[in-house]
């Protein structure tokens, strides 16, 4: 492999290569209005109403969250480092019609001006990063003072007994846990990936927010309270896999960057 060829471009080019079906699955699009007023619900409660303020997704992807925030009222921009995810945002925007700004970036180095941001909110991003740290302190340098990061994440990658209960299923039965498999092309990439960022044993709530801390971020909230939210998403889940989702570690976290 080429020595120019880092981590961050394999991440890149792994996400690329998912951007075609990402709005295929679960917990990437929303396959409901329940889901989509669940979503809400949760930003709301850490975020308020947009009212005209500035929004930073970070990792937008095809832009879904871009869109719930959009719907709030917020002014949103979304950031992403892969092309082909860009591409399909772009479109969706423009068939409903949101005013929404999709810019190509890095999340862990945004390029973007410090304190132009009221919010910024990730989803699915904190357990795939590289340096964190380095991230939450960009992250921090972008929002006014007073402005609110949101994190949605969980731990995807520790062990459970819904885990090893799926996996005995699907050996005795394929197929009936309903486990869908990557190419093992794709597979590969991603267990590779994952072995070498930094929460490559699983991304907690309590170590995110301890380095949101050191980032400088304040008035941290972990919000585990994310069953309306699974509870729409196992609907449209095989019985296994939707008990699987409702028993993972998954969160949010607010944290503040104080006025000074």
């Amino acid at each position: 492999m080429n020595a120019n060829y880092t981590l961050r471009d394999e991440i890149r080019d792994y996400w690329s290569l998912r951007a075609p079906t990402f709005d295929q699955q679960v917990g990437h699009e929303i396959f409901s209005e329940a889901e989509r007023q669940a979503w809400r619900d949760l930003f709301l409660r850490h975020l308020g109403p947009g009212e005209g303020r500035q929004a930073l997704d970070l990792a937008s992807g095809t832009g879904v969250i871009s869109h719930l925030l959009h719907g709030l009222g917020f002014d949103v921009t979304g950031l992403d480092w892969s092309e082909p995810m860009l591409s399909q945002a772009r479109a969706k925007a423009a068939r409903n019609g949101a005013d929404i700004r999709f810019i190509l970036g890095d999340a862990e180095r945004t390029l973007e001006k410090p304190e132009s941001y009221d919010v910024l909110v990730t989803r699915h991003l904190v357990w795939t990063l590289v340096d964190p740290a380095t991230a939450f302190r960009e992250w921090h340098s972008l929002l006014k003072p007073g402005g609110r990061l949101l994190v949605v994440d969980g731990d995807f990658v520790s062990d459970t007994l819904v885990k090893r209960v799926i996996r005995f299923v699907e050996k005795l039965v394929p197929g009936l846990a309903g486990a869908a498999h990557a190419p093992n092309a794709m597979r590969e990439t991603h267990e590779r990936i994952l072995s070498r960022v930094y929460f490559s044993k699983g991304a907690r709530a309590q170590e995110v927010a301890a380095l949101l801390g050191e980032a400088g971020f304040a008035h941290i909230v972990i919000d585990r309270d994310l069953k309306q939210i699974h509870r729409q998403q196992a609907k449209n889940l095989p019985l296994l896999k939707g008990l699987e989702r409702a028993t993972q570690h998954r969160y949010a976290v607010l944290a503040v960057k104080t006025s000074t």
